[in-house]
């Protein structure tokens, strides 16, 4: 788990990294309740493709596969939105996977 702060507004957000249980459970639901309205839609047009030319497994197949990335694209979205990780581990995670630049 990472914390983010917003820059400006001093908000501060609990983010679970790795893979997503929720996603993996309720999978559409997530993004919803998490405001991420963009994520949601194509998890939903995502879905309905798939599962419709597969008749609905490959919907499955799609929420499993979300499972693995959706963390990673929610924190990369708080972070685009102005949110800074909030102490040495968080900033430290970020490094390593990618969002964020070395600091030199």
């Amino acid at each position: 788990m990472i914390v983010l702060k917003h820059k400006e507004s001093g908000l501060m957000k609990e983010c679970v990294t790795g893979f997503s249980w929720t996603t993996f459970f309720f999978g559409l639901f997530v993004p919803l309740i998490r405001g991420d309205l963009k994520w949601a839609a194509i998890l939903f047009a995502l879905s309905l493709l798939v599962g419709a030319l597969t008749f609905g497994i490959g919907a499955i197949v799609v929420n499993i596969v979300f499972s693995f990335v959706y963390n990673k694209i929610y924190i990369r979205n708080l972070m685009t939105r102005g949110f800074i990780p909030a102490d040495e581990a968080s900033q430290n995670w970020c490094i390593a996977n990618g969002l964020l630049a070395v600091p030199r």
